[in-house]
């Protein structure tokens, strides 16, 4: 057994044998089962890694039962997935690759016995199943521009490879990046101020308000037909790509349970987001909260490495801005559920959705501070 292993014991390790032993037996997987165990640091999903011997090779897969409270669709979520990994696997047998199983480019997912991509339970649980990729491994900081470059890369890729999927994709949570809707949830939020804690934030507010106007910005233009609808992802932190052990280079992008229509520029924008402060996200030292330019580069570069091939000029030249987007954005619902209650983002100590917003409110500014360069860089990048 190899040392990744979460160790249980006891009642609990016999328990989660049985019945993660159970689950494999609903899917077409051969061999015998040797173990299972909690597997990564998602908060969404419950994720197991699993061990199956067959035929003396020990083979791994990912087990996973869907949260339903959150992907209230989970049928349509799979279908997302399934079309997905499958047009990606084409590409790369068209590509005559060397693996054709597909399983370092994209996710491999295997059927259940009556043959759909997943197999509810009697309890009603969603669960999934999909080849484990070895070899690769995901980080959770982001430390060197050359990590940067290589997960910004992947998720480059990822979009290039989808850019000419035909039909339209389901919104597994829809309005997911429609900042102004966000803003408006924000403004009626205030209006209604249900846990008096209006009076706690009126830097905040009227920092997100001066910026009312960027809120749309993007929507704009879409609407004007100047910015496509792709597929994205939707969820481009750092550790939702596996970097390859050997090479460094990112292998595979993986979490596509928000992969859904949507504009380039909302993936582009959380990787700024989400790599180029060297702060927590709930920082509350607000000095250490900055945008490293180096990052910022060595994302852009990244990025148009995977994706520049299917970027129009004028999608190319929003991609500065796009950082800041998605970062007010952020702020603006961390904002509203600080004032809700903290309904929706788990919290550990009083004030701590009021910490993030102002942890993104800050790395917006150090964004528009740098703006000009960052503009200039993308230009001569074009």
């Amino acid at each position: 057994i190899e040392p990744w292993f979460i160790v249980c014991s006891g009642k609990d390790e016999m328990r989660m044998k049985s019945d993660l032993c159970a689950v494999g037996a609903e899917f077409r997987l051969y061999g015998e089962f040797v173990i299972g165990v909690p597997f990564g640091t998602g908060h969404i999903n419950d994720t197991y890694a699993v061990t199956y011997d067959q035929g003396g090779t020990f083979n791994r897969y990912i087990f996973q039962r869907v949260n339903t409270r959150v992907f209230r669709n989970p049928e349509a979520l799979m279908e997302n997935f399934v079309r997905v990994t499958s047009h990606i696997a084409g590409k790369i047998r068209r590509e005559r690759a060397a693996d054709p199983r597909c399983r370092r480019r994209t996710l491999e997912v295997a059927p259940s016995r009556s043959g759909d991509p997943f197999w509810r339970d009697p309890e009603g649980n969603f669960w999934r199943c999909y080849v484990f990729v070895e070899n690769a491994r995901t980080y959770d900081v982001l430390e060197t521009p050359e990590l940067a470059f290589a997960a910004a890369s992947a998720f480059g890729g990822f979009q290039a490879d989808l850019a000419d999927l035909k039909e339209r994709l389901h919104e597994t949570i829809p309005d997911f990046h429609n900042t102004p809707a966000r803003l408006a949830r924000l403004e009626e939020v205030v209006r209604l101020d249900p846990c008096g804690r209006l009076r706690e934030v009126g830097p905040e507010l009227e920092f997100i308000l001066a910026r009312r106007d960027d809120c749309s910005a993007l929507l704009r233009l879409r609407d004007a037909g100047e910015l496509r609808e792709l597929v994205t992802h939707n969820d481009t932190k750092l550790n939702n790509v596996l970097i390859d052990d050997l090479t460094g280079a990112g292998c595979c992008v993986i979490d596509l349970d928000t992969v859904m229509p949507g504009l380039p520029h909302y993936d582009f924008g959380d990787m700024v987001r989400t790599g180029t402060s060297p702060a927590a996200e709930d920082e509350t030292d607000l000095d250490k909260v900055v945008m490293r330019f180096p990052m910022y580069e060595a994302l852009l570069r990244g990025y148009l490495q995977g994706a520049g091939s299917f970027l129009s000029p004028v999608e190319k030249s929003w991609l500065p801005f796009s950082g800041k987007l998605i970062t007010l954005e952020i702020g603006i619902r961390f904002l509203t559920d600080y004032l809700e209650g903290d309904v929706y983002f788990k919290v550990r100590r009083p004030g701590h959705n009021l910490d993030r917003c102002r942890t993104q409110l800050k790395l917006v500014a150090s964004i528009e501070s740098q703006f000009d360069a960052m503009r200039r860089l993308a230009d001569t990048l074009r």
